[in-house]
């Protein structure tokens, strides 16, 4: 799968030019609306490989890719509000148990039931940081299912989306653009300073979410019984 994954974005004849308008959409992301064409494309990269197309997209289109993109943009910002909306119950419970505390004084009642909520805060917050590390593992799957259907409400088809993440294709997949992310993600960004860091950034976006969209098929083909074979 790591193999397939790092040599996918450069198969193709035209893999040069993809990379070379790849990384000047990146470069350009200052002005905001071409990041809604590189959302377009990775929905592509998704769309292809969880539908076994083994030939990577190229930048055509751009209409549809706007539109893809802006409906990518719409599912993060459903899958962010969901995360902020987590955050802000633990910091309103948190933040009144300070304020019971501080107001509490000499055994005020206050102050225990204060303390109580401080505690429950801490603990509200230990669970958010559970519910947040669950939830970036499963939005990948979210992303790949909703480009897989071509529909937004694929995004929050719940037993699907379960069915596809429980797996171990798609955690061996998960772990490996997290890792892939991480290692060539900081040699693109120590290349950053003489511009071709950006082309390297576009080609690790592009590796990663063919490992989520290909660890997502797999393993949903697994657990549904399908033929698919899965190699490492």
């Amino acid at each position: 799968m790591l193999s397939d994954a790092l040599s996918y974005p450069l198969d193709g004849d035209s893999w040069i030019r993809t990379v070379l308008i790849g990384g000047l959409l990146s470069l350009l992301t200052v002005f905001v609306v071409p990041i809604f064409f590189l959302q377009g494309y990775y929905v592509r990269v998704l769309r292809g490989v969880t539908n076994d197309d083994p030939n990577p997209p190229e930048f055509r289109d751009w209409g549809d890719l706007l539109v893809d993109g802006l409906k990518l943009f719409a599912v993060n910002l459903v899958v962010g509000l969901v995360a902020f909306l987590a955050l802000g119950v633990v910091a309103v419970i948190f933040g009144a148990g300070s304020l019971l505390s501080a107001g509490g004084a000499g055994g005020d009642p206050g102050a225990a039931a204060g303390g109580a909520f401080a505690a429950f805060g801490v603990v509200g917050f230990l669970l958010f940081i559970a519910f947040a590390l669950v939830l970036g593992y499963v939005a990948p799957g979210m992303f790949a299912n909703f480009a897989r259907e071509d529909s937004i409400a694929a995004a929050f088809d719940v037993s699907t989306i379960v069915a596809g993440v429980t797996t171990i294709e798609y955690l061996t997949a998960w772990v490996l653009a997290v890792v892939v992310g991480l290692v060539l993600g900081t040699i693109a960004s120590l290349l950053s300073v003489v511009i071709v860091g950006v082309f390297v950034l576009f080609y690790v976006q592009v590796v990663t979410y063919y490992l989520f969209g290909r660890g997502f098929a797999d393993g949903l083909d697994e657990k549904r019984g399908g033929s698919a074979a899965t190699t490492y």
